[in-house]
């Protein structure tokens, strides 16, 4: 599954949802005067790395990122500031993984790392709604958030030399989105599509300062795509 497909399904999803709403009832209609409401989401990703290089620590330093699907769950607090305007706090897992290709080196053994992570994940979000039309209503989100990296392998002693890449524990990300919440008769529905990016650099650098395989490396930081799926 790459990213043209996550944003294809998605804006299908959304577009028979707009042609679905014909009926005139509207279901919860008190649901957001709540100041205070709970959920939880489950969701997709696909993410890699953006890699910018050296130009002249390593001779002809040819590097690749070959990303994977992966998966989210966590939980959602939200907080109505506005008729308009809500914050969210969702706290979750974020689980995929990655290869890099080291095509300048010769040997498999060399040049191949495989990145499986698993991510504490803690955005906080601002929420953008419109007014709502019958049982639905666009939004916009966008803020920064948190990774707890629980596959860093940061503070391991052994680097690449002996086969170990490492990536830093705590990372710092923003995040931009849209999404339509939709009501439903017992519960809101709420599809949304985002993309993440990271802010700091990822890489935990090899000892070694003219290792063949981070020397080359100026900045390696996380880009994905979400498709999640929320129930409040």
């Amino acid at each position: 599954m790459n990213k043209k497909v996550l944003l294809f399904g998605f804006f299908l999803m959304i577009t028979n949802m707009f042609y679905a709403q014909t009926e005139r009832v509207e279901n919860l209609p008190t649901f957001d005067e709540k100041k205070l409401r709970y959920g939880f989401y489950l969701g997709l990703n696909q993410n890699d790395f953006k890699l910018n290089l050296k130009n002249s620590t390593v001779a002809n330093a040819d590097i690749t990122v070959s990303p994977t699907s992966g998966f989210n769950v966590g939980l959602i607090a939200d907080f109505r500031l506005h008729k308009n305007l809500n914050i969210h706090l969702e706290p979750g897992l974020v689980s995929n993984s990655k290869n890099i290709y080291f095509r300048h080196l010769d040997t498999k053994q060399d040049s191949v790392r495989e990145i499986g992570s698993t991510y504490l994940h803690i955005p906080l979000l601002l929420k953008f709604s419109t007014d709502r039309y019958k049982n639905i209503r666009p939004y916009l989100l966008g803020g920064i958030s948190y990774d707890y990296n629980f596959s860093s392998n940061e503070a391991n002693q052994d680097d690449n030399s002996a086969g170990q890449f490492r990536m830093k524990t705590h990372n710092f990300m923003y995040e931009v989105g849209i999404g339509v919440d939709i009501y439903l008769y017992f519960f809101k529905f709420s599809p949304s599509i985002r993309g993440v990016f990271a802010i700091n650099n990822e890489i935990k650098y090899d000892d070694d300062p003219d290792s063949k395989w981070t020397a080359p490396v100026n900045y390696m930081g996380t880009r994905g795509v979400f498709l999640n799926f929320s129930f409040q």
